[in-house]
C-alpha cells in the first residue's frame, strides 16, 4: 500500500498532468487519447486537411552535371541535398540521432506526453521558453515549415515557423498527429534524416557525409555518425569545421548516449571517442559554374537548361526545376577531349596573355558538343579570367563574336554548288581588284559597291579554278565568285548552316548587301562555324550544337533534352564536293600544318583576317570536327582598338605570346591549326576509326580535267550577277 506521502505526489503529479492535458487538448481540439498517440475517428476528421508537403518527399534537392563518361562537372542547388532512402543511411546513424534526439521515437505517438508535461512546467517556472520537449515527428514538422519558408523566401513565415509561441507550438502538434496518421515511423525518420541541416551548407544526411568525411550516409561510421547526429542540435554552433572542440564534445555526449541506451558497447564508446576529426578531408561542394573545373561547358549547359521547355514554362520555373529538382544532367563532353584541346591552347597561351583563344569539337551527325575550351578558362573578373565563353552565341554567355576571316568562303563555295558553279569554275583573280561602283543584287534588290579595293594575301595570282583559289585563300576569286552565286544565295546558305552572328540586330541574312561577307567580316560564334562546317563532314545533315544529351529526374522520368533538330539542309552531292574541295586545302595548301599524324582522310579551311587580328582552323573529318581560333583581345595592350598609336599594326604576325614566348607567325595553318586543331585532333582521333568521304558528282567537279579547271565562267571574269549592298571590309584575308 502506498504511503501518504506517494499519494500526495501522485494525485499532485495526476493534477499537473490533468491541468496540462487540458491545455494542450483545448489548443489542440482534439480527444486527449490522440495525443498518446491513441487515434480516433474524431482526430483524423478534425486534422484531415494539412500540408501536404509534410508528407511527401519533393524536398529541394541538388542538380548534378556530370561528363559524358559521368564524371561531375558542377552542381546546381538552392540548398544542397541528395535524397536517400532508409535503407541507404547507415544503421548507426539512424540510432545515433534518435539518442541524441528522441530515443523513444518508435514507442510513443505524435508527441511525448511526458516530454511534454515536464517541458511546460519547466517553462512555466522560468516565464519562459526553454526547454520543448519536441519529438522527432514535431522537429520533422518544424524543419518541413521552415524550409518551406526559407525556399519561398517569405522572411514572415520563416518568424512565424521559428516563433516560441505556444500557439507555433500547439500548430506543430496539430500537424504531428496528421503526419503520424500518413505515415509510418520510418517514413517519418527518413525524411527527417533527409530534411534536417547539418550545418556549413550541408542539408540532409547524404549531403552532410560527402561534405564533412568524403563518404556517403550508408557507409557512416560510428564516430562519423555520432558526430552529425550532435548538429542537428544547433548545425553552426557545433559546425566541426568552424568549431571543432564544440563539435566534437557533442559528438561524444551522442556517444555515451548510445551507450547508455544499449545501442553501443562501453568499448566502441571509448573507440569512437578517441578519434578526431579530419579537417583535410572536409570537401567542398559548390553550387554553380565557377567552381567547376570546366566552368564554361557547365555554364553553356545551365544557360542551354534555362532556355528548355521540359524544365519550366517560365526562366524562374526552369531555374527553380534546375535548384531544386535534383536533376542528374548528362552532357556531350568527352572529359579527354575536353582536356586536350585546353592543354594545347595552355601550352601557347594563357588566359593573362592579351589574347583570345577557342577550341571547339562538334560531332557530325549529332550535333554533340564534345569539347569547349578556351584560354581563359576560369570564370570570374580576375586577371586571366572572363565571364565571357568565347565559343558562343550571345545568347549562351558568348561575347561580340569573332571574324572568321577566310573559312568563309567554303560557304561561298557551298552556294555557289548549289546554283550549278563546279569546280572547275575559272575566274581571273589578280593581286589586287577594285571593285569601285560595280553593281550587285541582294534579297531585296540591287545595289552597287562603294569604294572597295581587295587584295590577294598569299601571293597566288590569275586565273584559276575554285580547288586552286581555295588552296591557297585567293580572294579575289571567292569575291567574283559570291557575287556570279548572288549574295542573297550565299547569306540563305549561310543561315541553313547555322552561321550565327553575334553583332545585336544583325543576323547572318541581314549581311546579304555587304559583299566583303565572304572574307568573313561578320562577327559569328565560333562553335556556330563548327556547326556548319560538321554538316559537310555528315553529308548535308546540319545539326544545332547540343551540350545536354539526357535528364533524368530523381524518380526516374526522363525530361526532353535540346533537340539537336538534325535534318538535311544541303545535298549529299554539294557536301561531298565541299569535303573534295577542302581536302585539297589540307593536303596541299594553306592547311598542311594542320594535318593530323595518322594521315587520315581530311579536311579544312584556314582564315586569317586584316592586320593579322584573328587566325582560324576549321577543319574535319567524317567522324569528327574541331574548330580553332586565336584573336587579338583589343582590350589590352598592344592590340588596344581605341589607342591607334600604340595599336601593333602587323597584329598576331610575329608576336611573341608574354606567357609562354611562343611567336606567333598570324597564319591560320600554323598557329590555330598547327599548334591548336592538330595536337587536339591528334588524341582525339586515336579513339575513333578511319573513315573516308564519298567522292564529289563529276557534275560538280567540273569534268576530267578538273583539276586545272576547263570551265569559265565570263571567260574568266565575273559576270557580277545582281546585288545590292556593301561593307568595306579587308583585302587581306586568307
Amino acid at each position: 500500500m502506498a504511503s501518504p506521502g506517494k499519494r500526495g505526489r501522485s494525485a499532485l503529479w495526476f493534477l499537473l498532468v490533468s491541468v496540462v492535458a487540458g491545455c494542450l487538448v483545448a489548443g489542440l481540439a482534439v480527444p486527449v487519447l490522440a495525443l498518446a498517440g491513441v487515434g480516433s475517428r474524431a482526430a483524423q476528421s478534425e486534422l484531415a486537411e494539412f500540408p501536404t508537403k509534410l508528407t511527401d518527399t519533393t524536398q529541394a534537392q541538388r542538380s548534378t552535371l556530370l561528363a559524358a563518361d559521368g564524371q561531375v562537372i558542377g552542381y546546381f542547388y538552392d540548398q544542397n541535398r541528395t535524397y536517400v532512402s532508409l535503407d541507404k543511411i547507415a544503421p548507426v546513424m539512424r540510432q545515433a540521432i534518435l539518442a541524441a534526439e528522441d530515443n523513444k521515437f518508435y514507442s510513443h505517438g505524435a508527441i511525448d506526453l511526458k516530454s511534454t508535461i515536464r517541458a511546460f512546467l519547466a517553462n512555466l517556472a522560468h516565464g519562459s521558453t526553454v526547454q520543448g520537449g519536441s519529438t522527432l515527428t514535431q522537429q520533422y514538422v518544424k524543419q518541413v515549415l521552415v524550409n518551406d519558408a526559407e525556399l519561398s523566401d517569405d522572411q514572415a513565415a520563416v518568424r512565424e515557423a521559428t516563433d516560441d509561441s505556444y500557439q507555433r507550438k500547439i500548430t506543430e502538434l496539430r500537424y504531428a498527429l496528421s503526419v503520424e496518421q500518413h505515415l509510418t515511423k520510418n517514413q517519418i525518420l527518413e525524411r527527417y534524416l533527409n530534411i534536417a541541416y547539418f550545418g556549413d551548407g550541408a542539408y540532409g544526411v547524404q549531403a552532410a557525409a560527402e561534405h564533412y568525411f568524403g563518404t556517403t550516409a550508408a557507409q557512416l561510421t560510428l564516430p562519423e555518425a555520432a558526430l552529425l547526429a550532435g548538429l542537428v542540435q544547433s548545425p553552426d554552433g557545433y559546425d566541426p569545421v568552424q568549431h571543432p572542440q564544440a563539435a566534437l564534445d557533442r559528438r561524444d555526449y551522442v556517444l555515451s548516449r548510445m551507450a547508455e541506451l544499449k545501442m553501443i558497447t562501453a568499448k566502441a564508446e571509448r573507440a569512437a571517442q578517441a578519434t578526431g576529426f579530419d579537417q583535410a578531408a572536409v570537401v567542398g561542394i559548390t553550387s554553380g559554374c565557377s567552381a567547376s573545373t570546366y566552368p564554361f561547358v557547365c555554364d553553356y549547359a545551365e544557360r542551354t537548361l534555362l532556355q528548355l521547355p521540359s524544365l519550366g514554362s517560365t526562366i524562374r520555373q526552369r531555374q527553380h526545376t534546375l535548384d531544386r529538382g535534383g536533376l542528374t544532367i548528362r552532357t556531350t563532353i568527352d572529359v579527354d577531349a575536353q582536356n586536350a584541346a585546353q592543354q594545347a591552347i595552355d601550352k601557347i597561351i594563357s588566359g593573362t596573355d592579351p589574347l583570345i583563344a577557342v577550341t571547339d569539337i562538334v560531332e557530325p551527325g549529332t550535333g554533340k558538343i564534345t569539347a569547349l575550351a578556351q584560354n581563359r578558362s576560369e570564370m570570374g573578373s580576375g586577371d586571366g579570367q572572363t565571364y565571357y565563353n568565347y565559343s558562343a552565341s550571345a545568347d549562351l554567355g558568348g561575347s561580340t563574336g569573332f571574324q572568321p576571316g577566310s573559312t568563309f568562303k567554303a560557304i561561298t563555295a557551298a552556294a555557289a554548288l548549289e546554283k550549278g558553279l563546279p569546280l572547275s569554275t575559272r575566274l581571273d583573280a589578280p593581286a589586287s581588284r577594285d571593285y569601285s561602283g560595280t553593281k550587285f543584287s541582294t534579297c531585296n534588290g540591287k545595289s552597287t559597291i562603294g569604294k572597295w579595293t581587295v587584295d590577294n594575301s598569299t601571293g597566288v595570282n590569275g586565273n584559276m579554278n575554285m580547288i586552286k583559289a581555295a588552296e591557297y585563300s585567293v580572294n579575289n576569286y571567292f569575291v567574283q565568285l559570291e557575287l556570279d552565286t548572288g549574295m542573297c544565295n550565299v547569306v540563305k546558305m549561310a543561315d541553313r548552316l547555322g552561321v550565327q552572328s553575334n553583332t545585336k540586330g544583325a543576323p547572318i541574312t541581314s549581311y546579304d548587301d555587304k559583299p566583303s561577307l565572304t572574307l568573313g567580316t561578320a562577327e559569328v560564334s565560333p562553335l556556330s562555324m563548327a556547326g556548319a562546317y560538321a554538316t559537310f563532314a555528315a553529308g548535308g545533315i546540319g545539326c544545332t550544337p547540343v551540350i545536354v544529351d539526357q535528364i533524368n529526374t530523381p524518380d526516374g522520368k526522363n525530361l526532353t533534352p535540346p533537340d539537336a533538330g538534325c535534318h538535311r539542309v544541303i545535298s549529299s552531292g554539294i557536301a561531298d564536293t565541299v569535303n573534295d574541295l577542302l581536302s585539297h586545302v589540307i593536303d596541299t595548301g594553306t592547311g598542311t600544318p594542320a594535318r593530323t599524324a595518322d594521315q587520315r582522310p581530311e579536311a579544312g579551311k584556314t582564315g586569317t583576317i586584316d592586320s593579322n587580328a584573328a587566325v582560324w582552323f576549321n577543319g574535319y573529318t567524317p567522324n569528327a570536327e574541331a574548330v580553332s581560333m586565336i584573336s587579338e583581345d583589343t582590350s589590352r595592350k598592344p592590340f588596344r582598338s581605341d589607342k591607334p598609336a600604340s595599336y601593333r599594326s602587323n597584329g598576331l604576325q610575329d608576336y611573341t605570346v608574354p606567357s609562354t614566348g611562343v611567336v606567333l607567325s598570324g597564319t591560320g595553318g600554323g598557329d590555330a591549326g598547327h599548334d591548336l586543331w592538330r595536337p587536339t585532333m591528334n588524341h582525339y582521333l586515336k579513339s575513333l576509326p578511319v573513315e573516308k568521304f564519298d567522292p564529289a558528282p563529276q557534275k560538280l567537279v567540273g569534268g576530267a580535267d578538273s583539276g586545272n579547271g576547263t570551265n569559265t565562267l565570263g571567260n574568266g571574269t565575273s559576270t557580277f550577277g545582281n546585288g545590292n549592298g556593301f561593307n568595306s571590309g579587308g583585302g587581306n584575308h586568307r
